[in-house]
């Protein structure tokens, strides 16, 4: 079953816009924001599946809050310059997937796809 509800984390109008357009195709409810804060409030007042934050807006440390804060909620990273490194440091900080903010398809392959029990109980201690 895919996921009913994403919040999108990212700066700039266009690139936001553009990417909550293309997941309205694959999700039921479709939110964005602008900063850390309204992400974390979005979350609890949408009960999101899915967050998809952009690593332009919020640091590695935020992700691993954001993990703590919201255990439910599986949260996939972004960046337009995401490599392998920047992966790495991501899935270490308890994001599913770190993709490039314009790859539509690898942002909703990692988020239906069900996280392995051992990485998704890897931060919760």
């Amino acid at each position: 079953m895919k996921p009913l509800s994403v919040v999108i984390a990212q700066p700039g109008g266009q690139r936001r816009e553009s990417l909550a357009q293309a997941l309205t195709h694959h999700f039921r409810v479709v939110n964005s924001v602008d900063s850390v804060q309204a992400l974390r409030q979005a979350i609890a007042r949408n009960r999101a599946d899915v967050a998809v934050v952009d690593l332009e807006l919020s640091t590695l440390p935020e992700v691993v809050q954001l993990r703590q804060e919201f255990p439910s909620t599986k949260l996939v990273c972004t960046h337009r310059l995401a490599d392998e490194k920047m992966w790495a440091q991501a899935l270490s900080a308890g994001a599913a997937d770190c993709c490039f903010d314009s790859d539509v398809r690898a942002i909703v392959l990692a988020a239906s796809t069900p996280q392995p029990m051992a990485h998704a109980h890897a931060h919760a201690a």
